[in-house]
């Protein structure tokens, strides 16, 4: 490694195991934060490579922003670089939500700390929303691409898959430049949507072994985001394998949301209930390591990929598809965080503080976790 290389390394270790302490939000507002921080408060790189970089992530199965952080972190510092930032941002999450897990199977609940998100997730739907604002003046810079972002956001408020949305996207777009000239018409565009729908017990107690398989499994055939877990969790370890009750399940996905960090680590969770700390150990561990394979690929042929006419097109329609994606999400995360006239006011102030003021987003989602708490202590 050269010796600049190397001495990015601090910084790494010190941003990325902040925002692992403080990421609340899901997906869409850890890359909303890695946004706000890379590329406009530290400048270590551009709004297009970082536009690269997530659409080309969001191809991959796993954790989208476990694998933008680890993307960001290879650009900055290669592999040691990547490992950093991979392990800072994950390791928080899952220390969390193996503390929570160790008090629900002695005390048989959660510690009660959804009034955190309370004031934490409004704070969220501004930062994203403003990161949105950023990204898509450049995602959305031509009409065709703008028209793309509008059907994307329809199809996946639709129900469509989200990798089929990218892919269906930034499939187009590669035709459209492979042909050498724009549509004669946006019928093509128009009919996207179409397109795109068509891509569209008794618990048992497992060994290690067979742990580790099957969550590393999980960490390679996974599209989407965190959420899409979920779906898997219920079909593979309820429905088929019958390692955990739905209850359990549900109280393990409450635990990935009221931490920081990736929701992927509801696996340290499942396999704490399922094998003690080794089990949460293998489960955390075999998630999340394809992500640290692929991600580094990304971070080293992302840039590559500009200098094909094709190739560039179609991160062209990825990244529109991706802009329209965490719209999506921001909506679903609106509704659900801004329930209340004092939600809306602590929504409203950050996005303030953010656009006149630049103020920090992580004092932001720790000040909205406070109000939060004191909110529920005098009794709102």
């Amino acid at each position: 490694m050269t010796a600049p290389a190397r001495s990015r390394l601090p910084e790494l270790l010190a941003f990325f195991l902040r925002l692992g302490l403080t990421g609340f939000g899901g997906p869409a507002a850890h890359i909303a934060l890695m946004e706000t921080e890379t590329v406009e408060r530290r400048r270590w790189i551009s709004r297009e490579r970082f536009l690269d970089l997530l659409g080309a992530c969001n191809l991959l199965p796993g954790p989208s922003s476990t694998q933008v952080a680890m993307a960001l972190g290879y650009t900055r510092a290669r592999w040691a670089g990547l490992a950093i930032a991979g392990a800072c941002f994950i390791t928080p999450a899952a220390l969390f939500t193996l503390a929570l897990a160790w008090a629900y199977v002695r005390y048989g609940h959660l510690a009660q700390v959804q009034e955190l998100l309370y004031g934490a997730k409004p704070v969220m739907v501004a930062i994203i929303a403003q990161a949105i604002w950023r990204l898509g003046r450049m995602a959305l810079r031509t009409w065709a691409l703008l028209l793309a972002g509008i059907v994307c956001l329809a199809a996946s408020l639709w129900g469509v898959s989200p990798i089929a949305v990218l892919l269906v996207s930034g499939g187009l777009f590669a035709v459209l430049a492979a042909r050498r000239g724009p549509p004669k018409n946006m019928h093509a565009l128009v009919a996207a949507p179409s397109a795109v729908a068509a891509a569209g017990a008794t618990v048992v107690v497992p060994a290690l072994p067979a742990i580790l398989l099957v969550f590393l499994k999980l960490g390679v055939v996974v599209f989407g985001s965190g959420y899409v877990l979920l779906a898997f969790l219920q079909a593979d370890l309820v429905d088929h394998l019958h390692w955990v009750t739905r209850t359990q399940l549900l109280d393990a996905i409450t635990a990935g949301q009221v931490t920081p960090g990736p929701l992927f680590a509801t696996a340290t969770f499942l396999g704490y209930l399922l094998h003690g700390y080794a089990g949460a150990a293998a489960a955390t561990l075999a998630i999340f390591l394809p992500s640290f394979l692929m991600a580094g690929l990304v971070g080293a042929t992302a840039g590559r990929l500009r200098k094909s006419p094709v190739l560039a097109a179609f991160l062209d329609g990825v990244n529109a598809a991706a802009v329209a994606l965490m719209a999506a999400v921001t909506l679903a995360l609106g509704r659900a965080a801004l329930i209340d006239p004092w939600t809306w006011a602590i929504a409203l102030v950050s996005a303030a503080l953010l656009l006149r003021f630049k103020f920090n987003a992580t004092w932001l989602i720790v000040g909205g976790a406070a109000a939060g708490v004191l909110l529920n202590v005098l009794g709102h």
